[in-house]
């Protein structure tokens, strides 16, 4: 075997030793003894390339039975990042110098490149728009991405142009607001109607079962992050004499900026985002209660209603605190309409 990409180092090299009994193909056998971290067509794909050797010789068949006793080795490459290319994708630019690109994400925008999503990014569209003046500081698939969206959220995105911006923004997030102007408010439709009209949610966050979600967590839990948003009843449709609604359109600002939080605390109080499949699936017959048009629209509407609304920054050269808004988007008040 060569030296690259099959250079074989204690981190990238395994050893299996067949047990008594096995009867296996070769690929089988190891995808099994590998685990879910590689699959058995990235196997398949490594005996080819001559990186599974069984007792130090090269072994080129994937069908292979294996043998008990034998020794197999396998050498798993390192991953390398792929060097995202940019792409003509469109743009919502609501601001940009030489420091900064302000823009109004589109739903359905991944922004960084990452498995499933290697191309048609956010981060493809910067490079196309921006070339290579964006900084480097996030590494290869993140290059000016100082806070991100999710796929399916709309709004105000801020992308820092140099390592300078980068900097200076990154620490104006962490810092949350408390010692400067940033502040961030998003519109999020939920089903119903809290409680009460203006409230905070503290509870604190951490991952689920599985690597996706993200759920409520005891403050003493190993892995929970404290999280607090504050929210404020806009609008209430179809509300009732008991001061129930159906649904209502909130403004949910941060303190934090844990993933996906909105979605889980308004969820965690009982009112979870329209659309959110992830985080509100058992909601989903709440649109037998609603009548045309609203019912066809809400059954159709296929991401999690949020949107970043505004956004207001110091300016990471000038110091001048600027305010960035994006409306509510069609797909988001054609909702709030058919409900009203």
């Amino acid at each position: 075997m060569t030296d690259d990409p099959f250079k074989q180092t204690e981190a990238n090299r395994k050893v299996l030793l067949v047990p008594d009994g096995t009867k296996e193909r070769l690929d089988a056998f190891v995808a099994r003894q590998m685990g879910d971290g590689v699959s058995r067509t990235r196997i398949k794909a490594l005996i080819g390339k001559g990186a599974v050797t069984i007792d130090g010789e090269p072994a080129t068949e994937p069908s292979r039975k294996v043998t008990p006793g034998t020794k197999i080795t396998v050498i798993v490459p390192e991953a390398e990042e792929a060097e995202p290319e940019g792409e003509d994708i469109p743009l919502d630019i609501l601001f940009e110098d030489d420091d900064i690109i302000v823009i109004n994400k589109q739903a359905g925008l991944v922004v960084h490149p990452g498995a499933g999503n290697w191309t048609g990014t956010l981060v493809n569209a910067l490079i196309f728009h921006c070339g290579d003046t964006l900084s480097g500081i996030g590494g290869v698939k993140r290059p000016g991405i100082v806070h991100r969206l999710d796929k399916d959220t709309t709004g105000v995105m801020i992308v820092a142009k140099n390592d300078a911006a980068h900097q200076a923004l990154a620490a104006q997030f962490a810092d949350h607001g408390r010692t400067g102007p940033l502040q961030r408010a998003y519109k999020a439709l939920i089903w119903g109607r809290p409680r009460s009209l203006h409230g905070t949610i503290d509870a604190p966050l951490g991952r689920a079962s599985d690597r996706i979600r993200r759920a409520v967590k005891s403050a003493d839990s190993a892995d929970a992050d404290f999280a607090i948003t504050h929210y404020n009843v806009e609008r209430r449709f179809g509300e009732k004499p008991d001061g129930t609604a159906l649904a209502s359109l909130v403004e949910c600002r941060l303190e934090t900026g844990r993933t996906h939080q909105i979605r889980v605390h308004m969820a965690h109080i009982g009112h979870p985002l329209i659309g959110d499949n992830l985080y509100g699936s058992g909601f989903k017959t709440k649109a037998n209660l609603l009548e045309e048009p609203a019912q066809s629209l809400v059954r159709g509407f296929s991401r999690q209603a949020l949107h970043a609304a505004l956004l207001v920054i110091e300016h990471p050269k000038t110091g001048e605190a600027m305010r960035f808004e994006a409306p509510i988007p069609e797909d988001m008040e054609t909702l709030c309409e058919a409900f009203g």
